[in-house]
């Protein structure tokens, strides 16, 4: 059964698309898996970062599942597989933790969406990545046209998603789209995550807010999770918590 599974090794985690039969391609499991397991890893408080990788195939990810959504009337495909899809994809952009695609092999479709939800993308030299879904009459709709534009000049785009050209990982690597190439891009994930121990996690997940805020990732959730964050370690949020319970009113310390 294709499926996306989770294993804590000490403090990475590892998330692995199960599905090489089909060339990793996503079905409806695999993103109710992944969904499943971004909100397990946010309560996971000893796990400093995530690798996300792919079964052994000839592709990292080959999109999303074709047999899977072809006979699915329009309307639903719009309301449920391409939304739930987009809601899914961003809440693993939105991780608390410092994500790192490996890249193994080609990552197409919602195959490069995925690693795109990333903060950092690692690709073996071999690998290409490609937005094919004009082949197919479609077109991206798991932030392809979205959360790509911010991080791939828009030419190189356009050649992608109207033409469906494919680039190379060390062309990707020119438009620092992907961090570095590599033949073990794995190890060398693995690497880097291992780097966060040595890290104040608090800073980590406030600096990340902070540059998804500035680039427009869920900006209004970043600013308020900000401030939540900082109103929540003052006298006044204790003075104000405390105040409802006892039923008064609350004396909160002059600035």
């Amino acid at each position: 059964m294709s499926r996306v599974d989770l294993d804590i090794a000490g403090h990475i985690a590892t998330l692995t698309l199960n599905n090489p039969d089909k060339l990793n391609a996503f079905t409806p499991q695999m993103l109710s898996d992944l969904e499943r397991h971004c909100a397990n890893l946010e309560g996971q408080v000893d796990v400093v970062g995530v690798l996300i990788k792919a079964a052994p195939a000839k592709a990292f990810c080959a999109g999303a599942d074709i047999i899977a959504w072809k006979d699915i009337p329009p309307l639903e495909f719009a309301r449920c597989w391409v939304r739930d899809g987009h809601r899914i994809f961003d809440r693993l952009a939105r991780l608390s933790k410092p994500t790192i695609a490996a890249i193994g092999a080609h990552a197409f479709g919602g195959g490069l969406e995925l690693a795109a939800a990333c903060d950092l993308r690692v690709v073996a030299p071999r690998a290409s990545l490609a937005l094919p879904e004009p082949h197919i009459g479609i077109v991206p709709g798991w932030s392809g046209t979205q959360r790509l534009a911010r991080l791939i000049p828009e030419p190189v785009l356009k050649e992608m998603v109207l033409f469906g050209r494919r680039i190379s990982a060390e062309r990707a690597q020119a438009i620092g789209f992907v961090a570095d190439v590599n033949e073990n891009p794995e190890a060398l994930a693995r690497q880097i995550l291992e780097k966060l121990v040595e890290t104040s996690a608090r800073a980590t997940e406030v600096a990340k807010y902070m540059v998804h805020a500035a680039v427009g990732e869920d900006r209004s959730a970043m600013v308020e999770a900000l401030g939540s964050g900082m109103i929540g370690a003052s006298q006044d949020k204790i003075e104000g918590v405390a105040a409802f319970a006892e039923k008064r009113k609350p004396e909160f310390p002059g600035t």
